[in-house]
């Protein structure tokens, strides 16, 4: 006989449809398909498969089994190792063959200083990609600045030593002072408005932003955006001097020059009178020297010209020249009596051809020129007729005649 004989109204379900039920309903759960859990990493092994590790409450005993699969290695910001306190992202789901859930990771942020540490260099990636750190951006210092402004806390030692180290070695600079808070959460907003301060005042020619050593998170206001961008867009040249022993700030990355400490950064912005006195003596003593040696080139090259004159001897040349001249002046003169000749013949030639073609001279011989009423020429007879005047003018004088009988030349 069978147990069902026994129990009628029993209905049994697989294990596999139990463990779809179970994984169904959290999927179906909104809060169990993306959550994020803390806790400390209390074992971890890799596997082909992906990296098997648990999570342990820091404060109760329970434990999440986790896994972060093959493919989303490469994603994780950071991976699991035992003792490290990490912040995952992930669903919870059933792992079907031993009846467990699981934890399924797809990101691993560390917590506490981790944390910072990585949200520091998410934004150093995005600042730097904006083109913020680039060298191209910085902006050269002034050889010998003539006033300079400072932004630190008044109450830091930093301000006095600044102060001190830029009287003592320039003594004729100008300090200015744009006081600002260095520490705390208002600080970022402070230190830009302080910076803003000396761009509206427009007198400054460098800025020296300031802190000295302390605490990392004392420093973290030199890590914030605000700080950074106003560095950045300041149209003034920056030097920070922050802290003493230290990794780089932000602020560093983004000033135009960037010193270990306050008291470095003034020595970085004046040079030494000292130094400066002992460069203009030794300028002073390489353009004398500079001089002396072209004194004592053109000296030599006069020595040249002067033995190379008394070798050619002037007067001589001169006199050869002004025979030269002398020769090409008596047969400039030649040539233009030579032309003068030829153009004198040319003119007389043309004389006796207009003589010759003279009427006057014509009519001298014993002819006569014959005119009509109209003064005109006549040349034949051709056009005259009976009866009109003509009129002929001879060598001397002249007549009026009229024609009586016209004879063409024409023969019968």
């Amino acid at each position: 006989m069978s147990n069902a004989t026994f129990y009628p109204d029993i209905d049994p379900i697989s294990i596999d449809r139990l463990t779809g039920y179970i994984e169904r309903a959290l999927l179906q759960t909104p809060q169990l398909r993306q959550v994020w859990v803390c806790g400390e990493v209390s074992s971890a092994s890799h596997h082909p498969s992906g990296i098997y590790f648990n999570l342990k409450d820091k404060v109760g005993k329970s434990a999440l089994p986790a896994v972060v699969w093959k493919s989303q290695i490469p994603e994780l910001e950071t991976k699991p190792e035992v003792g490290m306190e990490v912040l995952a992202l992930g669903k919870i789901a059933v792992y079907a063959p031993h009846g467990k859930y699981q934890f399924q990771v797809q990101q691993v942020l560390p917590m506490g200083e981790g944390l910072q540490a990585l949200r520091l260099q998410k934004l150093k990636q995005r600042l730097q990609a904006e083109g913020l750190f680039d060298l191209e951006r910085k902006q050269l210092l002034p050889a010998q600045p003539q006033i300079i402004a400072v932004v630190t806390s008044p109450t830091a030692a930093a301000w006095g030593d600044i102060r001190r180290t830029l009287l003592a070695r320039y003594p004729s600079v100008l300090v200015l002072f744009s006081p600002a808070t260095v520490q705390g959460e208002t600080a970022p907003q402070s230190i830009e408005r302080a910076i803003d301060r000396v761009i509206i005042d427009d007198r400054a020619e460098v800025i020296i932003l300031a802190r000295g050593g302390g605490a990392t998170e004392d420093l973290s206001c030199f890590n914030s955006e605000i700080v950074v961008r106003s560095i950045a867009e300041c149209p003034i040249p920056i030097v920070t001097g922050i802290g003493h022993q230290r990794d780089e700030s932000l602020a560093d990355l983004a000033a135009d020059v960037a010193a270990a400490t306050p008291t470095a950064a003034a020595m970085l912005v004046v040079p030494d009178l000292a130094d400066v006195a002992d460069e203009h003596s030794a300028r002073v003593e390489r353009l004398r020297q500079a001089m002396q040696r072209v004194i004592i080139d053109r000296q030599s090259e006069l020595d040249r010209l002067r033995l190379r004159c008394e070798r050619i001897k002037p007067d001589r040349q001169l006199d050869r020249e002004r025979e030269r001249i002398d020769s090409l002046a008596q047969r400039l003169k030649l040539a233009i009596a030579r032309h003068l000749q030829t153009a004198q013949q040319e003119q007389l030639r043309l004389k006796e051809r207009c003589q010759a073609l003279d009427p006057s001279l014509v009519l001298q011989r014993g002819y006569a020129l014959v005119r009509d009423n109209n003064g005109a020429i006549v040349r034949t007879s051709d056009r005259l007729i009976v009866g009109a005047e003509l009129s002929l003018q001879f060598s001397k004088g002249s007549a009026k005649v009229s024609i009586v009988e016209i004879d063409n030349g024409q023969k019968d």
